[in-house]
């Protein structure tokens, strides 16, 4: 199934993708009421009743309805899954060589921003203060169902289908502020693309390797030239390893979206300027720019830049002496 979220006539609806007699997706709308989160978190008896229903719905155009991103996720999990991405960005962002060894050892992730979701088609804002703007191909697992401290294998059955994901990354805001240690907080904060609608995990296991992998084939282009290619089975783990990872010492629940980091060979700007591809040659992203991911199997996003707000000013931290009242000196702790 693919199940979309959409704008309709003023309302926001959900509703079950599906190609036309002459091949043309078109949206069958669900009962008022039915959310893409609601029908993951109860699981496949209700998607296929929910799929049946759809069938008997009359067809809507994609050309009528706005797709919204799918769902809205009360947690973004972005992890960096593609050891050849790794390698480019952090040359382009930090001016370091190669893949720090720690990589190897977990899959690591940060938090992004829920409230900062958009739509397969939505404009992309560039963020305040940023003259780097760069786009990021990736692959999302969204979680149907909640778990904790999983195994590989059983996180395998919470997985309830995936989704495009483009993490939209300000490089000039990153690689300053993740000089503290910290971030990348504002370098990823104004906008990431789900979309165009969520395909359910049975829809792609087809596509699986050898060795458990999603062999899909990516695609990233700007202004209709192909920048990057490779394949989501070039990922480090599994998205199965990364639910796992996830759920260690703490819970996935229904909607949370766990991106599989950005592909290699070309999956962003920054990979390729950090692999020797110049500004002048290839550009950060202008106002007017529009991307275009397509993943096999799943669908295709296409995002325009625009101009975004001016940043409101905040002042530099202030430097003082670390002056402390005498009542503040601790007393040296005493057994007992």
């Amino acid at each position: 199934m693919r199940l979309a979220t959409v704008g309709y006539e003023g309302a926001v609806r959900a509703g079950v993708v599906r190609d036309g007699p002459a091949g043309e997706p078109a949206v069958h709308l669900l009962p008022p009421g039915t959310t893409v989160i609601g029908l993951l978190a109860e699981g496949r008896a209700a998607q296929d009743q929910a799929d049946r229903a759809a069938a008997a719905a009359p067809a809507v155009p994609l050309a009528q309805v706005r797709l919204l991103p799918p769902l809205a996720p009360p947690t973004v999990r972005d992890f960096v899954a593609f050891e050849e991405h790794v390698e480019g960005v952090r040359k382009s962002v930090s001016d370091e060589a190669g893949v720090p060894d720690a990589w190897y050892d977990a899959p690591t992730f940060y938090f992004t921003n829920p409230y900062a979701v958009i739509g397969a088609h939505d404009d992309v804002p560039v963020p305040p203060g940023s003259r780097v703007l760069d786009f990021e191909l990736e692959v999302a697992a969204v979680i149907g169902r909640e778990g904790s401290d999983l195994g590989p294998e059983q996180a395998r059955d919470h997985i309830a289908g995936y989704t495009i994901f483009n993490d939209w990354s300000a490089r000039d805001l990153q690689s300053r502020e993740m000089q503290v240690g910290l971030g990348p907080a504002k370098g990823k904060d104004t906008a990431t693309t789900l979309g165009p609608w969520i395909v359910t995990a049975d829809e792609l296991e087809p596509y699986r390797d050898p060795d458990g992998f999603l062999a899909l084939a990516l695609r990233a282009e700007v202004n209709g030239a192909v920048v990057g290619e490779d394949l989501l089975s070039n990922m480090g783990w599994r998205f199965e390893d990364l639910a796992a990872y996830a759920s260690r010492g703490t819970a996935v629940r229904p909607g949370d979206v766990l991106g599989s980091g950005t592909c290699g060979n070309g999956g962003c700007l920054g990979e390729l300027w950090g692999r020797g591809v110049s500004r002048d040659e290839l550009s950060p992203l202008a106002v007017g720019d529009v991307v275009t991911l397509t993943v096999e199997g799943i669908g295709t996003v296409a995002n325009r830049v625009v101009a975004g707000a001016d940043p409101v000013p905040i002042p530099r931290a202030r430097r003082r002496p670390r002056s402390r009242p005498a009542t503040a000196v601790l007393s040296p702790r005493r057994n007992p």
